[in-house]
């Protein structure tokens, strides 16, 4: 796991008088201090940016079932919202920040846990970025980038095979429960 730097980081925003440290997609600014308030500053900074980084959305089945249904998901290329929910929870536990490094140097982000290296942007040039999107924006509770990309996952692949907490936990099992008591058709 990263970690805010001991001190912060001198911006490159222009900001002049200012000091930023980033961790993750955050970024806290700390005003210039006095001598005698410099450490209470950086330590100030310090725990900004570590309860900043934090914050992170993780839903609930059924809140996630209906925002999957609005987003139609139900059945789309053939699979229930309960497959969606499924997978969803065995990649990633709800987890709208949740990011797992792969022994190749890839990334995957998100909810979906969707790949760096072919679904999205992170820095390098050699990503194929078949969704169009940073995968920064995969991050956020605003699920909307996430779920077009899954789509063009499942659509461009084969299905849901995509995924492998699908395939181990959620493939040819019933999964009606998923969406059970969530109050989506």
């Amino acid at each position: 796991e990263t970690t805010c730097p001991k001190e912060p980081v001198k911006s490159t925003s222009g900001l002049k008088g200012r000091e930023q440290c980033a961790w993750g997609y955050h970024f806290c600014e700390v005003l210039p201090t006095t001598d005698l308030g410099m450490k209470a500053a950086s330590i100030l900074a310090l725990i900004g940016c570590l309860v900043t980084v934090t914050e992170s959305k993780v839903y609930t089945r059924c809140k996630l079932a209906k925002i999957f249904s609005r987003a139609g998901l139900d059945n789309y290329q053939g699979f229930s919202l309960g497959n969606w929910i499924c997978m969803a929870y065995y990649e990633s536990h709800y987890n709208t920040t949740a990011q797992t490094q792969l022994e190749d140097g890839s990334t995957d982000y998100g909810i979906f846990q969707i790949n760096s290296f072919t679904w999205c942007r992170h820095a390098k040039l050699q990503e194929k970025n078949h969704c169009h999107v940073a995968c920064s924006a995969l991050l956020t509770d605003d699920l909307t980038d996430a779920i077009i990309c899954a789509k063009k996952i499942a659509k461009e692949t084969e299905g849901m095979n995509y995924w492998q907490g699908w395939k181990k936990h959620c493939e040819g099992k019933d999964l009606s429960e998923w969406k059970k008591g969530c109050e989506v058709s």
